[in-house]
């Protein structure tokens, strides 16, 4: 079951504690009123701060007795000491069954991000191959968030680098098309692909429907997992090929067992006695976890990826890693065995969750020997090696934080830097893009790009762009957060391990900024002043870059309001720094000017006209072949397409011909 099957299935009942008032009632008093009213019976509570904020989302079996527990301060860490005294209000949601809780949890943790739980910061989704479903000749492409088209998905795979890998093999191994529809349906003879034995070329008919379907058939067994079946067959058809002196065939038929064989070989490790396993190991460091996880299917290597789990200090391993799991398969399909590290207390209850959601069963397994265990220990070097390569990048960061306050005269280390940029050409497309940095490096999650709306601009009015941008953006900013407190400066990185009254250090991204840097001069650095005085933001530092002479790198000037200009020393850290998040925010605008340009040049007339959906689209490209050749037509050859109506025809003959 889902978890928003589960949320819909259960027996809701939802409470809350309203504080009197001029008296807010809060902790064990709060907890304590809440225990008379809660059945015994399995489901997920919610505690909340005096603002409404969630502190923790947690999941029982039964609830009356778990809400009970949190009545008694004696025995409870100093994590869950400070989230009793911190309670103002609860709230419940019953739930069939503990599994059914379990998953609830999960996606309730994912979306509330409570500051008590672990949380997995995981702002990207996974790449999978699709073989589509959705046309007569099926594709095999990358495909990457909603499964909303038709068809077969594979993976996942941990990079769109290995799928990118993998999809350039099996078109070698099966001869399977990675081009459009529309470039399909506009063939009239094959393409390169097809020359360089990369495609069968059915858009032109060099191979039969049911040939190419036999191929399409043999890569989903592939994929599948029934890799040998397929090499088996494949090595019978060479032979037999052979055998009747049809040597061009067999030429074929090797060349797509090489293919197959590069599939399994590029991986890197592959187990023998694996199919299909997600591996996990988890290291802890400095008050820091690192989980690892490695995906095998077909018995390959697809990949693996490093996360770093927000998590209280005194929380031990096994309870981050159980945290991690539950979280981590909220959105993604659990394979059929799951191979970890450390024994969670609750593994029998994930793996039934897991597999009451799949519709099949899923293990989960800490194995002690064999080539599965080999497997988690390679994990885990890898997690204690990410680990440390992550302290070492965050006591970096730290230092160049600082070195920001002071080369800026900041009060305070910043938490958050933005940096704006502008691309257009001659006002055209024109993009405003910004950038973040923190703690923890570039945050790409908080980048934000932006169409620039206004028509009163003169094409290329490079400030009146940054006024647009600026505007927006601390328009927003003001509607939806209040202005926090200055942060504490960055605390000294520390590779100690932290007692249980230590919080973990806050290396979270705020919503405002600390520092905000404009690509330009004296001139851009006015107009960004002037833009937020008028918003009424006068607290938030501003620094303008200006490109050195002949444009050369390490000469930048450097502008701030009240401040006689200045420049960096050569080969200093922090002028690297500031250059590195100029340079990102360049290149972010550009791309994103590219994109938009992109897309605009690729625009169809067509999509223009009410009532031109696809298929009428489709229709009137294959019987005038181009735009501009329907944009040409009269009303007699508009009728004549097949599907076209002649209402549908005087509608695109008067888009055409207004006059």
């Amino acid at each position: 079951m889902s978890t928003s099957d589960a949320t819909t299935n259960s027996k809701t009942t939802e409470t809350s504690d309203t504080p009197d008032a001029g008296s807010i009632r809060k902790g064990v008093d709060v907890i304590a009123d809440q225990v008379k009213r809660l059945p015994n019976s399995p489901g997920v509570y919610r505690m909340f701060d005096e603002n409404g904020e969630v502190l923790y989302v947690g999941k029982a079996r039964n609830l009356k007795k778990r809400v009970t527990s949190y009545t008694r301060l004696q025995g409870q860490s100093n994590r869950i000491m400070r989230m009793i005294l911190s309670t103002a209000s609860m709230e419940f949601v019953v739930t069939q069954t503990e599994p059914e809780a379990l998953l609830l949890e999960a996606n309730l943790i994912k979306r509330l991000r409570p500051r008590f739980n672990v949380l997995l910061r995981d702002d990207k989704s996974f790449p999978y191959i699709l073989i589509s479903g959705d046309h007569e000749a099926a594709a095999i492409v990358k495909h990457r968030g909603a499964r909303k088209r038709k068809g077969d998905y594979f993976g996942p795979f941990a990079s769109a680098g290995a799928v990118d890998r993998t999809i350039n093999a099996l078109q070698k191994a099966f001869l399977i098309r990675n081009c459009s529809d529309s470039y399909y349906e506009n063939r009239s003879r094959p393409c390169l692909q097809y020359q360089i034995k990369r495609c069968a070329g059915p858009c032109t008919g060099q191979i039969s429907t049911e040939g190419y379907e036999a191929l399409v058939a043999e890569a989903k067994a592939f994929l599948s997992g029934r890799s040998q079946a397929v090499k088996e067959d494949l090595a019978r058809q060479m032979e037999q090929a052979s055998e009747t002196l049809d040597f061009e065939r067999a030429a074929i038929c090797r060349d797509r067992l090489a293919a197959l064989s590069h599939v399994q070989a590029h991986q890197g490790i592959n187990p023998q006695t694996v199919d299909e396993a997600d591996v996990f190991a988890i290291y802890q460091e400095g008050g820091q976890s690192c989980v690892q996880v490695f995906f095998f299917r077909t018995g390959q290597n697809w990949g693996n990826r490093a996360y770093f789990p927000k998590a209280d200090k005194s929380m031990d391993t096994e309870s981050i890693l159980e945290s991690f799991l539950a979280q981590f398969y909220d959105d993604k399909p659990a394979p059929k065995q799951i191979l970890l590290s450390h024994s969670v207390e609750e593994l029998t209850l994930l793996a039934e969750a897991l597999s009451e959601r799949m519709g099949r069963k899923v293990d989960i397994a800490v194995p002690k020997r064999g080539e599965k265990k080999e497997l988690v220990d390679y994990a885990s070097r890898n997690a204690k090696e990410a680990l440390g390569r992550r302290l070492a990048e965050t006591s970096s960061q730290t230092k160049l934080l600082k070195g920001v306050a002071e080369a800026f005269d900041l009060e305070t280390t910043p938490r958050r830097i933005e940096v704006y940029d502008n691309s257009h050409i001659m006002g055209t497309n024109a993009v405003g893009g910004m950038i973040v940095a923190g703690p923890e490096g570039l945050a790409k999650a908080h980048y934000r790009k932006f169409n620039i709306k206004s028509e009163d601009l003169t094409p290329g009015d490079d400030y009146g762009m940054m006024r647009e941008v600026l505007t927006r953006r601390f328009s927003r900013l003001l509607k939806e957060h209040e202005r926090e407190a200055k942060p504490d400066p960055l605390p000294e990185p520390d590779t100690d391990q932290a007692s249980d009254a230590e919080e973990t250090p806050n290396t979270d991204v705020p919503a405002w900024p600390d520092l905000v840097l404009i690509d330009g001069g004296q001139g851009q650095l006015t107009a960004a002043r002037e833009t937020l005085e008028e918003l009424g933001v006068t607290d938030v530092p501003l620094v303008g870059i200006a490109k050195g002479p002949d444009r050369d790198a390490g000469r930048e000037k450097f502008f701030i309001t009240g401040r006689p200009s200045f420049m960096l020393p050569e080969r200093d850290p922090v002028l690297y720094f500031v250059q590195r998040l100029r340079d990102e925010a360049h290149r972010f605008a550009i791309g994103s000017h590219r994109a938009r340009r992109k897309k605009d040049i690729s625009k169809n007339p067509l999509d223009e006209i009410a009532g031109i959906g696809p298929t009428r689209k489709r229709a009137l490209l294959r019987h005038f072949g181009t735009a501009k050749a329907v944009s040409k037509a009269g009303l007699e050859d508009l009728t004549a397409v097949p599907g076209i109506s002649e209402a549908v025809a005087k509608l695109v003959y008067n888009y055409f011909h207004e006059g």
